[in-house]
């Protein structure tokens, strides 16, 4: 059930040029939110009236804070990258939570740019047996949370546009390449649109869900 809340923002981390880790103290959505699930952030100001939809990026429900990954695309955004401290008014948990099942034994998490943050909650949560991340990112230098992924994951492959971190290639040729050696019981996806639906064709098509 969601909840309008005041929280206190716990810390602020600049993770590349314009990507910001926010963590939240959240007894609430540290308890209830599942992995795919989103806020809805008040950014304050007249200028950014609006809240912003941002992907739960991990929870810890021991401490009860909860992580968000933003890049910051106008004033909403650059006001949320300057609150290092204080409150802050979200609406949350929202969305439809990834499908996890104890059945799937084997996981591939496909991720685009800043598509890849919520599935890092995914992987954390999943208890399959074989975990791998295949991720996607347009250069060296907008790679994030790289360390975070291969602690949730029992493999990780980065590809990059420019080729200048990991594989030259998009995410969704990891993916087929990935699936010619062992097919896993499910394929989860998270980026932009088209990359989606490519990942989504591969899957089909090999019978994968």
């Amino acid at each position: 059930m969601k909840k309008v809340l005041t929280e206190q923002i716990a810390d602020l981390e600049k993770l590349c040029d314009d990507v910001y880790k926010m963590t939240i103290k959240s007894e609430y959505v540290a308890q209830n939110a599942a992995p795919g699930q989103f806020v809805n952030v008040k950014c304050g100001g007249i200028e950014a009236f609006l809240r912003r939809p941002i992907s739960i990026c991990d929870v810890d429900r021991a401490n009860s804070t909860f992580d968000i990954v933003f890049q910051v695309k106008g004033n909403g955004t650059e006001r949320l990258s300057c609150k290092c401290t204080g409150e802050v008014d979200i609406m949350a948990p929202l969305g439809k939570p990834f499908e996890i099942d104890d059945r799937y034994k084997s996981i591939v998490v496909v991720g685009g740019g800043i598509g890849t943050f919520p599935l890092l909650y995914l992987l954390n949560s999943s208890k399959a047996e074989k975990k791998t991340a295949l991720l996607g990112f347009r250069t060296k230098t907008s790679v994030v949370l790289e360390n975070r992924f291969r602690a949730a994951a029992h493999h990780v492959e980065i590809a990059t546009d420019d080729g200048t971190y990991g594989k030259q290639a998009f995410v969704t040729e990891l993916l087929e390449q990935h699936i010619l050696g062992q097919k896993p019981d499910i394929v989860y996806t998270c980026g932009p649109g088209i990359m989606m639906r490519k990942a989504a064709a591969i899957a089909e098509k090999n019978g994968i869900p």
